[in-house]
């Protein structure tokens, strides 16, 4: 029961390191955070930091190859559900959307932090993220056949462009737009991003709820940048 109660214990703090470094090295930039600042964020000594992680960039490494494995496995999981093209495009959005509100900080330093990693870690890192951003390839080729390699590429780099660089300015969660393709199958937007009511969705927006908006408008943005 104690070596039960360390070894969660430990595990505790090390998810509280990777989450405060995470978010101290999104708001001041990795080589601008000392060993002590991180340490001190979670109330432990500098070189207490050495008991969870060889060094301030293996603790770098550790956050930008897990946020990669996650997605990669989130989207895996979509395709895996084999919905069709449009509605397994719908999916992928709304999961990077949801991702990058939920967890902005990382989604930051993805694209920020890079050059930071020893190059082994930098490479895992880019073979990672290669693998998830092809794997949005085949159900935009299912829906857009009219499309050669090179403007699917384009297309997806565009939509990665914006759905990592304003997400983490939009708070609460995220939700399935209701307005309809041209084809008729609902979820995605149509032409003017709206759908029949005041909100995408159907529903009262009187309650405020701006970060929503928000992601509602990075989903319609998202889906015409990919297959407009």
């Amino acid at each position: 029961m104690t070596a039960t109660w360390r070894a969660t214990q430990k595990a505790n703090r090390r998810a509280a390191l990777i989450r405060s470094a995470a978010h101290l090295f999104a708001e001041r930039g990795f080589a601008a955070v000392s060993t002590g600042e991180l340490g001190e964020a979670v109330g432990m000594s500098g070189p207490a930091l050495y008991k969870h992680f060889s060094s301030k960039d293996a603790l770098l490494a550790e956050i930008l190859v897990d946020v990669s494995e996650r997605l990669l496995a989130g989207g895996r999981e979509i395709l895996d559900s084999e919905h069709e093209p449009g509605e397994t495009l719908e999916r992928l959005i709304r999961f990077h959307l949801d991702f990058a509100t939920s967890d902005p900080d990382v989604i930051r330093l993805q694209d920020r932090e890079l050059p930071a990693l020893a190059p082994e870690d930098n490479r895992r890192v880019r073979r990672l993220q290669r693998e998830y951003v092809q794997s949005w390839d085949g159900p935009l080729a299912g829906l857009r056949p009219d499309l050669d390699d090179g403007e699917r590429q384009i297309r997806l780099m565009a939509t990665f462009g914006l759905l990592n660089s304003t997400p983490h300015s939009a708070g609460g969660p995220a939700r399935t737009p209701a307005a309809h393709r041209p084809d008729g199958a609902p979820g995605a937007p149509d032409a003017d991003g709206a759908g029949g009511s005041d909100a995408p969705d159907g529903t009262d927006r009187s309650d405020g709820s701006e970060g929503s908006d928000v992601i509602d408008v990075l989903a319609s943005m998202a889906w015409r940048a990919l297959t407009g």
